[in-house]
């Protein structure tokens, strides 16, 4: 007669154990470092590909926002045009230069936004690398749910990206570019500081977009509620007004009502998912 060990039972459902062989804490450890090794080879070749390419990178995006003939800019002269039939709000020049004062400043200014910038372009591939890491400990209804995390994780960090560089950083930069508090005083803004300034500007919004997937892991085990969300609705808005002065250094309120009604309506993105994800969870 055989018999077979209990955790072989056939009516075991498929949501609760996978096919997959259970694995040790030292197979998860060299896992894990299989993926941080190919995330680390990504980010290496995106960043090479990044320095090789420096007129792309500096003159071309970099430099980009401090060039008149830039798009925003471009634009906000139309929009001027088009509401007052003048130039009141066309940008003819930036105020200030771009100096560099240190000896390898503008050779670890370019290892520097070359590295950031192969993180940003390898994002997906990294989103990827860690589903592939945790997607054995989930359950099949759990990878059902988790479906389309790359992509929709990958497209609002791009969505934010973009949304700070084209309409945060270049408004920023003109306004705190050219003021003065007296003629007397030129501005010449620092290499370091410009390249600080624009890359943490952009890539904290592109990070600051993933707002509604980080509600729908949290409304999965339950620390949110849209409910919840709904009712403290006037203490989100006063955060993100609070977040939307931080994030814009520009004291102009332009600035800020373009970073509040974007977060506003990412507030609002994710009260609508935690009720998704609630109603899903009652049907289950």
């Amino acid at each position: 007669m055989v018999f077979s060990p209990p955790f072989m039972a056939l009516d075991q459902p498929d949501d609760i154990f996978d096919e997959e062989k259970e694995m040790s804490f030292f197979d998860h450890i060299d896992a894990l470092r299989g993926h941080l090794f190919r995330s680390a080879a990504a980010i290496m070749f995106f960043t090479v590909v990044a320095f090789v390419n420096k007129y792309i990178l500096f003159d071309i995006i970099l430099f980009g926002p401090i060039k008149p003939t830039f798009w925003t800019y471009t634009m906000l002269c139309e929009l001027s045009y088009t509401l007052t039939q003048s130039d009141a709000y066309c940008i003819r020049e930036m105020g200030f230069v771009l100096s560099n004062i240190s000896m390898s400043g503008q050779f670890t200014q370019h290892i520097f936004i070359a590295f950031i910038t192969g993180i940003i372009l390898a994002f997906p591939y990294l989103l990827w690398e860690l589903w592939r890491f945790i997607k054995p400990a989930l359950s099949t209804r759990e990878k059902n749910y988790a479906k389309g995390l790359v992509f929709f994780s990958s497209m609002l960090f791009f969505i934010g990206i973009l949304f700070g560089y084209f309409l945060l950083a270049p408004l920023s930069i003109q306004f705190l570019g050219s003021y003065k508090v007296s003629e007397l005083v030129s501005n010449e803004i620092n290499l370091e500081s410009y390249i600080s300034f624009i890359a943490t500007l952009t890539f904290a919004t592109g990070i600051i977009f993933e707002m509604p997937i980080l509600i729908y892991f949290l409304a999965k085990i339950g620390l949110v509620g849209s409910s919840w969300m709904g009712k403290n609705r006037r203490y989100a808005v006063v955060v993100i007004l609070i977040l939307s002065g931080i994030l814009t250094p520009s004291p102009d309120v332009a600035s800020q009502v373009l970073m509040f009604v974007p977060l506003y309506g990412l507030y609002e993105i994710s009260i609508f998912v935690a009720r998704a994800v609630e109603r899903n969870q009652q049907r289950a």
